[in-house]
């Protein structure tokens, strides 16, 4: 995860080689129900003003965040499982009644697949990529870009170009959760029963 972040420019052919690639994530019957909405430019800080108070950026520890040349919104859209779950192929499972009718929402499921996908694509072409919630200015920030109400925000991912340390090597400023001991596959299987 990259979380200092160069000013410099991304070309916008790759940001739509880094969707491309995450349009392939899995998809419940195929629905695709997730959009990327693309910050680019100046209008990256409009997107910091909106969720960040310019009194908190004073004690931010990861000020060059704020300086990825590119914010994906990923959005997963509901509806869409629910109109292609009434298809005829589909209407079989009982779930095109509604969104209430899934006891796992597919539409999250699919999008957060995207958008690891998008992660992975960012990192693969040379790219930092950093996922993160969007906690604060949610209700502005879909206002200002006119975000139609039933979609559902899954998180943000800032992408651009890492910044790189005195010797060379990508900016590792990691967080205090980096010093967590990561679970290991024993502690995580279970195998033939919990």
């Amino acid at each position: 995860m990259t979380r200092a972040f160069s000013t410099q420019p991304v070309d916008s052919e790759l940001i739509s080689q880094v969707v491309d690639l995450a349009s392939r994530a899995p998809s419940a019957g195929k629905t695709q129900g997730w959009h990327a909405l693309i910050i680019t430019s100046g209008d990256t800080a409009k997107f910091w003003n909106d969720t960040l108070a310019v009194e908190k950026r004073e004690s931010f520890r990861w000020k060059h965040l704020l300086d990825a040349p590119v914010i994906a919104l990923v959005f997963a859209d509901p509806v869409s499982y629910v109109e292609r779950y009434s298809e005829q192929d589909k209407a079989h499972t009982g779930l095109g009644v509604g969104a209430e009718a899934w006891p796992t929402p597919y539409w999250t499921v699919d999008a957060s697949f995207a958008a690891m996908t998008m992660l992975l694509a960012a990192e693969d072409a040379g790219l930092g990529a950093l996922f993160f919630g969007v906690f604060h200015g949610e209700q502005q920030l879909r206002t200002r870009l006119c975000v139609p109400d039933a979609m559902q925000l899954i998180g943000a991912i800032a992408i651009g170009w890492p910044v790189e340390s005195d010797t060379g090597e990508a900016s590792a400023d990691t967080g205090a959760s980096a010093s967590r001991i990561r679970r290991s596959a024993e502690q995580i299987i279970h195998l033939n029963g919990w």
